[in-house]
Order: structure tokens, then sequence, then C-alpha cells
């Protein structure tokens, strides 16, 4: 009785929506934005990577600081470069989050990182309570795709 009772629980949970079990629905674009970390720390909590705009290789947080899961718009754009840039509304995690880093963290670099690609580095030199990241440039058309399919247009109801 036992055994069937298990059964018939498993088989229960497995016939429920996604959005019923907790499980979040698979994301198509992956968003990572990593703080500058001190040079001095371990390898635990820092990676080094170089960095687009000096060349130099610096430390970043291995923990991103905002990912995919606070963006709830955005609005692309084609850059000068031939490439994409877009802007990026986060949700009120996300919000706050960025307002944090943005005055902990003044005088830093933010690392921007696309389906594994870096994109942009954002120096922070003031406070950014909008919940908005600005992404000028770097962007492909393989990454606007991917976000389309995760976050609906800024301006546009949600789907």
């Amino acid at each position: 009785m036992k055994t069937l009772c298990a059964l018939v629980a498993c088989v229960f949970f497995v016939s429920l929506p996604a959005k019923a079990t907790g499980a979040a629905k698979p994301r198509h674009c992956i968003l990572r934005v990593h703080a500058q970390a001190n040079p001095r720390d371990t390898e635990i909590f820092a990676t080094s990577v170089r960095a687009q705009l000096s060349g130099k290789d610096v430390a970043i947080e291995k923990m991103p600081w905002i990912s995919e899961q606070d963006v709830v718009a955005f609005s692309p754009y084609p850059a000068r470069d031939g490439t994409y840039g877009a802007l990026l509304q986060l949700d009120e995690h996300g919000r706050v989050v960025l307002d944090t880093l943005s005055v902990e963290r003044r005088g830093s670099f933010l690392f921007v990182f696309v389906n594994g690609h870096p994109v942009t580095e954002l120096e922070v030199d003031k406070r950014v309570s909008d919940g908005k990241i600005y992404i000028p440039s770097g962007l492909t058309a393989g990454d606007i795709e991917s976000m389309k399919r995760d976050w609906h247009l800024i301006g546009q109801r949600k789907r």
C-alpha cells in the first residue's frame, strides 16, 4: 500500500505544470554581471579576465551580482560598429542590487557577459537607482534573438 501511495504521489508531481512545482522556465539567454574584485582575493572568490578598455588582467568576483533572472524587459538597437546594444530593465530585486553596487563599488568596474562571452565593462561613476543597465554595444544578432525569447520589449505588455 505504501508503494502504491508513493507511486501515485510521484505521478501527481510529475504531471503538474512547471509553475506549480516551483521549477523555473528554461532560459535561452544567459546574462551575468560581475563586480571587480580585490586582486588579492583567492581563486575561490575571484578569477582573472582581460579588461577590454585597459587590456590589463583584472580580478572579477566569481559570483555574479545580477543574472538573467533579474531582467524583465529590454530594448535592442543597432550599434555603429555592426554589433547591437540594449537597455535592460531589471525587476525589483535587480534594481536593489544595482543600486547597492552603484553605491558600494563607485570607482570600480562591472563586467557584463551574455551567453558566455564578454560584452562590455561598465565603470561605476554614479548611483543608479532606476534599475536599468545600458549595454552600448557588443551583442550579436544571436544574443538579441535569445533575449527576445526570454524577455518582452520595454513598453510592450508582458506575454
